[in-house]
């Protein structure tokens, strides 16, 4: 018999963006059902919004204070099994620790918050109640981003010498964000979106998934962080050079002004041995060159595709499968690691892959170097996480 546990959701309610795409990717696998939620920071909002979710009345909470206590006033067998958070980055902090304290197991939208202090702290929160804790870093969920981190693994690359990584947008190339666009407007408010702008928004995902596919730890780093855009009171490009431990180096751009580009996020990585490119636009490839060898081009479900892979599949070769499903196996693995934890079994697969509050923590230590770097005027910076 299948288990579905039951979620409740902080945020995501009318109008907004990356709700809707949490809740369809928990509910591919049918895993998990939504029953509670506390959708906007306006009451009135929230419970319209959860009407039009068809949450029962009692469940469509004010908000994430009122959530919290009404589920913990339930028996323990009928409270949500986990909650979601996908508010702008300011409440993360606050909501993620509540709930964690009290018990309940959270998946939190990255940046996981503002500052290490506070990332320190949810830190410990975790590891002293013992709750699962993923971090939507979805691009680590990609099965050819598993891939080329078993060939990493397995020695295919060898060394590593060199990665560039990059995350390219275009849609802030104008200040949207004066004539009120929702999405736009808050990602630019250093109060809600923090110290930066498009190194906290998406060249946090660039990080994660050199750290994804590699495994190498920065040593230190050099930013130089521009705002275009007249007027913008955050950064909307970025250049950082990385030094890794052991001696790789690295190179990260992301800018969300570069005008015609969607979301292009892609990674080469070299070693002595062999490397590998991959680009999120068509994720369904991997390019895999070995240094005295020939060319080969592994495709989601096909040959030679390992198990790491083939576990985060869902259809046969040929179908594509892209974001939606990328975003649905970091909380199948979450999920997973929740019923695993319920049962008393030792988690497996997915259930041991998903992104951690530690992840999550390690993102937005990079984040304050890379700012800390910027205002020093482009300064070699420490960046070693120690955490």
């Amino acid at each position: 018999m299948t288990t579905q546990l039951t979620y409740g959701m902080v945020g995501g309610g009318q109008g907004a963006f990356i709700g809707g795409v949490h809740r369809m990717a928990v509910s591919l696998d049918n895993k998990a059902r939504l029953v509670a939620g506390a959708l906007s920071s306006t009451p009135e909002k929230a419970r319209a919004s959860a009407k039009d979710l068809g949450l029962a009345p009692d469940r469509a909470y004010g908000s994430w204070k009122e959530m919290l206590e009404g589920e913990l006033k339930r028996p323990a067998s009928e409270r949500i099994d986990f909650v979601s958070i996908v508010t702008p980055n300011d409440t993360h902090f606050e909501v993620a620790r509540a709930f964690a304290a009290a018990g309940i197991n959270v998946v939190c939208d990255k940046p996981l918050v503002h500052t290490t202090a506070q990332a320190k702290v949810l830190v410990e929160t975790v590891a002293k109640s013992g709750v699962v804790f993923a971090v939507t870093y979805n691009y680590s969920g990609y099965p050819l981003v598993k891939q080329a981190a078993s060939l990493v693994r397995a020695g295919k690359l060898g060394t590593i010498r060199k990665v560039f990584v990059e995350y390219h947008q275009g849609w802030l190339a104008t200040a949207l964000e004066s004539g009120g666009q929702k999405q736009a407007d808050w990602r630019t408010d250093p109060a809600r979106s923090g110290a930066a702008g498009a190194v906290g928004d998406i060249g946090t995902h660039a990080e994660n998934l050199v750290a994804t596919i590699t495994g190498l730890e920065m040593e230190t780093l050099c930013a130089d962080l521009t705002t275009f855009v007249p007027g913008r009171r955050l950064d909307d490009d970025a250049s950082v050079l990385i030094r890794y431990k052991g001696g790789a180096k690295g190179t990260l751009s992301c800018s969300q002004v570069c005008v015609g580009e969607e979301n292009n996020l892609s990674i080469r990585v070299y070693g002595t041995e062999g490397m590998i490119s991959w680009r999120q636009e068509e994720p369904n490839s991997l390019l895999f060159q070995p240094r005295d060898g020939v060319r080969q081009i592994f495709t989601r479900s096909g040959p030679g595709v390992g198990p790491e892979a083939g576990r985060a599949t869902r259809l046969p070769g040929g179908h594509p499968e892209a974001f939606i499903e990328a975003f649905a196996n970091i909380y199948r693995g979450a999920i997973d690691a929740i019923i695993a934890k319920k049962s008393g079994a030792k988690p497996e697969g997915l259930a041991t892959e998903f992104p951690t509050v530690r992840d999550g923590a390690r993102g937005v230590h990079f984040i304050e170097r890379v700012v800390e770097s910027a205002r020093k005027g482009a300064v070699w910076t420490d960046a070693k996480f120690t955490l």
